[in-house]
């Protein structure tokens, strides 16, 4: 069974610029974080962009219904700004009923000292092989049904809708 990991940016690929200290994006950390977590599983990693999910608009969303779309494998998993990857998530249960879809972020960059990173990233790998077809979000160790979940700011966390 192999993985189609889609990478969009969000937190989780976030790095220090100490040029301007900011966070930004300068490539993907996704592939250190499978070698390092010493991932066994099959996978094939694809940036299709790198972008904080407040600055993401609808061509942004496309390009990544499209990569789905396009994937051959029916095993998905994105990695995605937690700020909108629910918004995401419900354009692609719209178009997508054969495939089992994932999303995952973190609240913290991975290059940075108590990140949930890795633990995200590895809950995630675990989930799109076991769920049935659909679009799911996979973080905080908890799986949820893209339609029954939402960002509780002042936790840091997702929780059930309600």
């Amino acid at each position: 069974m192999s993985i189609r990991i889609l990478l969009a940016g969000g937190t989780i690929d976030k790095q220090y610029n100490a040029a301007n200290g900011a966070l930004d994006f300068k490539t993907s950390h996704i592939e250190a974080a499978l070698a390092l977590g010493r991932c066994t599983a099959p996978v094939t990693v694809q940036a299709v962009l790198l972008k904080d999910s407040l600055e993401m608009d609808a061509a942004d969303r496309e390009a990544l219904l499209t990569a789905c779309q396009q994937a051959v494998e029916t095993r998905l998993l994105i990695t995605h700004g937690t700020d909108t990857l629910v918004e995401t998530a419900a354009l692609l249960a719209r178009h997508h009923a054969t495939k089992t879809i994932v999303l995952t972020g973190a609240m913290i960059p991975y290059i940075m000292k108590d990140s949930d990173a890795s633990f995200n990233l590895g809950g995630a790998i675990t989930a799109v092989q076991c769920l049935a077809p659909g679009v799911y979000i996979a973080i905080n160790g908890e799986v949820f049904h893209w339609d029954n979940v939402r960002k509780d700011r002042e936790a840091l966390r997702f929780v059930k809708r309600g």
